[in-house]
């Protein structure tokens, strides 16, 4: 069987995303949140013409140098002056009061001199100056915040000032998680001489964790066919959204976990895709569950989930995939295999602008090499390497 191109495996997996649906919650569980719908302003912010500053509010063509105006009222937030502004009057305002009728201008305080119910101005008034016109901020009917956005405190202010309060945004999948390998144990356990400490589940539940709307983590599974099956089955029957399995995904002797998700209805749509690290890649799907079958070894387990998972999440809750960076590189990079290599870097701040240094360790088990990257280098296949100050194409990897 040929090794399936990474676009095309991609291309597969999204085909098979199922279409955004919508819930409504409340601005205090919207962080994070993806928008399943624009918000659209009701009303003009400000409703009306206010006062940028505390001062005095006039007509601007009765200002003068030592002209005396006579105070008549004042409008303060939420206490609008009733009344209007005729020819040698002022109004006292405060910040964010209504302006009031008649009146076109706004003088601080601090520029104005105030003798019982008069005042006069020591500096030249500006028509319109330190007035905010009603719908300056957001007018009926503008769209506040597009459909898609991830929502960040400052959107979620926006759709307070706009009056909202609730928003419709993604609904987020429920993912589970199982590791398998008879050499496996729990982090914490003292280790036996053939022993390995899991450590693909708990990654990928914090990589994982901004998408979902809950994680579900299976445990470790050894390698036995009966055990496999019956807490594959027991995962299947809470119907996940979404269900990833590390280890067992190649065709070894203990590789067991294709064999059971066929027996147990899944309908694999490839297994091998032409990318390192991370070969052994399986996808397929059982009645509306996505399952991912990752390679066990843990830095291929993160690459691919990176690659190929993340960007299902994004289309899931309608999240536009991230762009490609565009990076010259601090190092040279090595020629390259008929495989697309994801190669971990370094990403460097300098007087120069930022730059991307090679890691030289590619083994898929070395995961303090990935805990030390900032992005994957995506190196094309049959790439003859690059030098120093080529620029190259990279996926962050700490980005929602």
């Amino acid at each position: 069987m040929s090794l399936l191109p990474v676009d095309e495996a991609l291309g597969a997996i999204l085909a098979r995303v199922p279409a955004v649906t919508s819930e409504a919650v409340s601005l205090s569980d919207a962080l994070g949140r993806v928008l399943a719908e624009p918000l659209i302003a009701s009303h003009d912010q400000p409703p009306f013409d206010a006062s940028a500053m505390d001062g005095y509010a006039m007509r601007a063509a009765d200002v003068g140098e030592g002209v005396w105006l006579k105070v008549v009222g004042t409008s303060q937030a939420g206490v609008a002056f009733s009344g209007s502004v005729a020819e040698g009057e002022a109004v006292r305002i405060f910040t964010g009061a209504p302006v009031p009728f008649g009146a076109d201008t706004v003088i601080m305080q601090e520029e104005a001199v105030r003798e019982g119910d008069n005042v006069r101005f020591i500096v030249p008034a500006r028509f319109g100056h330190s007035v905010r016109p009603k719908g300056n901020d957001f007018a009926t009917g503008q769209m506040l915040v597009p459909r898609g956005t991830r929502l960040t405190p400052m959107q979620i202010s926006v759709a307070a000032a706009a009056n909202a309060a609730t928003l419709s945004v993604a609904r987020r999948p429920h993912i589970h998680l199982m590791a398998t390998g008879d050499e496996l144990v729990a982090p914490g356990t003292p280790l036996g001489p053939d022993q390995i400490v899991a450590s693909n589940s708990f990654g990928l539940a914090a990589m994982l964790a901004p998408y979902a709307q809950t994680i579900e983590d299976h445990g470790i599974v050894g390698d036995d066919i009966d055990a496999l099956r019956s807490r594959l089955a027991d995962a299947f029957a809470a119907e996940p959204d979404v269900l990833v399995t590390t280890g067992g995904a190649s065709v070894g002797e203990h590789d067991l976990v294709q064999d059971v998700l066929k027996e147990l209805g899944v309908s694999l749509d490839f297994w091998r895709i032409n990318m390192r690290p991370g070969k052994p890649l399986m996808f397929g799907t059982r009645g509306r569950t996505l399952v991912f079958g990752l390679p066990g070894n843990p830095v291929s387990a993160m690459v691919t989930a990176m690659v190929f998972i993340k960007p299902a999440l994004r289309a899931w809750l309608g999240y536009a995939a991230p762009d490609r960076w565009r990076l010259p590189l601090a190092g040279e990079t090595p020629p390259n295999s008929a495989r697309r290599h994801f190669m971990r870097a370094q990403l460097l701040h300098g007087s120069a602008g930022p730059r991307l240094l090679p890691i030289s360790q590619t083994d898929s088990g070395h995961t303090s090499s990935l805990a030390n990257a900032d992005m994957l280098i995506m190196q094309p296949e049959h790439d003859p390497g690059q030098k120093e100050g080529s620029v190259v194409e990279a996926l962050p990897i700490d980005e929602f």
